[in-house]
């Protein structure tokens, strides 16, 4: 055997292995009873809690992205509060009876699901994956980033091992080891994958749905937040540094821009101020936005993810140690404003308007230049403002009075917790939901018969289909009162067939 084996090979061949394993252990694992199931997924859940931190500290450490302590916090969110979200659902057998329609669901699961994951979330999305996939009942092959192969692959194996261990077929969890584009290309389109789960990069997510096959897939997160004249303000301050700041902003659904309303602006920006927000002057912003995002409109990455002052540093220029955010007055939005655009990054477009439908305005222009179907905030206490931000925008979780980093996830609001937000068909997506269980299964239906279903009777005959009249002699349609007449006439022979 050479010393040195080609890396594309040896990537094919691993794909080409890893899904004909998962394909037989998932045509075992489809016949495991509800209990069966729920223990896998309950021993998957506590071993992923128990190493969160580890896994936290590796994370950071091998993408120099984050804080281990936040990513810390991702890793217990992912396998206990996903956990306790969704154990109680049930994922096999008869799942719902509607005694009214005469009708019996079943589950059904894919069958072998492929998931991509960011180097943004390399072990929090993995386990969130691997849980709520192993819960439907499938198997799962996660596909880490190229940048943070070696974390990811240590939080499979945690998993892996775990389900093992509590009765679960080998081959149902497992992870891509030798990562390249052509090892991925084969892994997604081989006839074993029903489905994939993309959550990454706008490339990584449109490459998944132009495979052909089923995906459930993400989309930039450009988040608007509106801070109204009636909001509480320091709330508000400390909400959005505290959303923003965390994980120093790789969750793409954090603060990205805030819309301030004119009366309160003041206001706002000394509470962000003394909640640890510096503004950049307009030269500082100027040199930080030509750094961090390219011509072609995305950032460069050795600013995703990291702290006010080495961003400040690699744009050079300094800011205070205490420093927790980033935050650039601008006054418009396109590609001529770099930092108009999302950053994955503690950094924050400030604006300035009059009034709610001002603030409404430019939070649709933020959307639909780059996050479009994704997450909305507000800060607000005037109900009817709150509908119309709810009813207008072109977005899909609208956070009210709460960071929308930990609300769009449903960390700190009643949403399905995720680190799969999707944007809808407005985003590119299928689904405008927060992904979990209930998407990764299919549901069969035995339907009883409820009523007769017979062909009407035409001139004393049963037919297939009821002949049209003839045509009128001075039209080629018939007239109205010709058609009025021989609805009448159905009708009439339809009550006498049934009386």
């Amino acid at each position: 055997m050479p010393e040195e084996l080609d890396q594309d090979l040896l990537s094919i061949q691993e794909a080409r292995n890893l899904a004909q394993q998962a394909e037989v252990a998932q045509e075992a694992f489809v016949h495991f009873n509800q209990y069966q199931v729920d223990v896998v997924c309950a021993s998957m859940a506590e071993a992923a809690y128990e190493a969160a931190e580890r896994l936290g500290r590796m994370a950071a450490e091998e993408t120099h992205m984050g804080v281990a302590e936040h990513k810390t916090i991702k890793n217990q969110f992912a396998s206990k509060n996903v956990w306790m979200s969704i154990k109680d659902v049930r994922t096999e057998g008869v799942i719902r009876r509607d005694e009214a329609n005469k009708i019996i669901e079943i589950a059904w699961p894919f069958g072998v699901i492929a998931a991509m994951v960011p180097t943004t979330n390399p072990t929090s999305t993995a386990i969130f994956n691997a849980i709520t996939a192993v819960k439907a009942r499938n198997a799962i092959i996660i596909l880490p980033h190229p940048s943070a192969p070696k974390c990811t692959a240590e939080a499979v194996r945690i998993l892996e091992e775990a389900a093992e261990a509590a009765g679960a077929p080998k081959g149902l969890i497992s992870c891509m080891t030798h990562i390249s584009m052509e090892g991925t290309s084969e892994l997604l389109k081989r006839p074993e994958i029903k489905l994939i789960v993309a959550t990454g990069g706008e490339a990584m997510v449109s490459y998944a749905h132009s495979v052909g096959k089923p995906a459930l897939g993400v989309g930039p997160g450009n988040v608007p937040l509106y801070v109204d004249r009636s909001a509480d303000i320091e709330k508000a301050a400390h909400d959005i540094v505290t959303s923003v700041n965390f994980d120093h902003a790789v969750i793409c659904a954090h603060e990205n821009a805030i819309i301030a309303d004119k009366p309160i602006a003041d206001q706002l920006v000394k509470a962000l101020e003394r909640n640890g927000a510096y503004f950049l002057s307009d030269e500082q912003a100027d040199k930080l936005g030509k750094a961090m995002i390219r011509s072609n409109g995305l950032m460069q990455a050795n600013f995703v993810g990291r702290s006010p002052q080495v961003l400040a540093e690699q744009a050079g220029f300094k800011v205070p140690d205490e420093a927790r955010i980033l935050v650039a007055r601008l006054s418009e939005v396109g590609p001529k404003v770099p930092l108009s655009r999302e950053k994955l990054a503690p950094v924050v477009a400030f604006f300035v308007e009059d009034g709610w439908h001002a603030g409404c305005a430019r939070c649709i222009e933020i959307l639909e230049f780059g996050g479009k179907g994704h997450t909305m905030g507000l800060h607000c206490t005037d109900e009817d403002i709150i509908m119309q931000f709810g009813l207008q925008k072109p977005a899909f979780r609208i956070i009210v009075n709460a960071g929308t980093t930990g609300g769009a996830i449903g960390y700190t609001t009643g949403l399905m917790p995720s680190l799969t937000l999707a944007t809808g068909g407005m985003g590119g997506g299928i689904s405008s939901d927060n992904i979990t269980v209930y998407h990764l299964f299919n549901v069969k239906r035995i339907a009883y018969g409820l009523r007769p279903f017979e062909p009407p009777i035409v001139d004393g005959r049963r037919s297939s289909s009821v002949s049209a009249p003839a045509a009128s002699a001075t039209s080629e349609k018939p007239s109205t009162s010709e058609i009025e007449a021989m609805v009448r006439k159905v009708i009439r022979e339809e009550l006498a067939h049934k009386g």
